[in-house]
């Protein structure tokens, strides 16, 4: 995961808006990218998720002046707009199921990764994707948000616009059937 840098991100986005996105960008894709995709648990709709998001994120920064950018946290102002896109996309999906789909597109692979570790990536963020896939929408955004972005608790209060105390619920929960269901395969 990257590491937080707030202030190099929004000192480029002060000088041009341009440049700036170009660094916010480079700085934060891999982080909305991956959780993108255990909120969704399907590589194409994480990499869908994550254009639309870094897609708003520039039409806002458009709109922003010096003052507001200058106060922007990224991190969790990005994973905002992202769980806003995925929150869309699970009430147009209850309303219209999508087709269902032959084969999912294979993955872009890492030449310096032997084919063992590939295969052992892929098994293990299947069977995350699998075991995600059984947790509430509130639980999932939770605990990705704590386990797999690291964002603190005040920040996926923040994001989720929910009390600390019941982000801590959801974590908590989310866990504890994480385990069980860990345990029963």
């Amino acid at each position: 995961m990257e590491t937080e840098c707030p202030a190099p991100v929004r000192k480029a986005l002060l000088a041009s808006l341009d440049d700036g996105f170009a660094e916010l960008y480079t700085t934060y894709r891999g982080l909305v990218f991956s959780t993108a995709l255990r909120l969704t648990g399907r590589w194409a709709d994480a990499e869908d998720m994550t254009a639309e998001a870094f897609l708003r994120a520039y039409r806002a920064l458009a709109d922003y002046d010096e003052q507001r950018i200058g106060a922007l946290e990224p991190r969790p102002w990005l994973v905002t707009i992202l769980m806003n896109i995925w929150r869309n996309c699970a009430r147009h999906r209850s309303r219209k199921p999508p087709p269902h789909l032959l084969d999912e597109p294979l993955e872009d692979t890492d030449r310096s990764e032997s084919v063992e570790e590939a295969a052992m990536r892929r098994e293990t963020g299947d069977e995350l994707a699998v075991l995600l896939a059984h947790l509430s929408d509130e639980q999932r955004a939770a605990v990705v948000l704590r386990h797999v972005v690291d964002l603190p608790v005040g920040e996926i209060a923040t994001v989720l616009n929910l009390p600390e105390g019941t982000v801590k619920s959801h974590i908590s929960r989310g866990l504890k059937r994480l385990r069980t269901l860990g345990g029963a395969r």
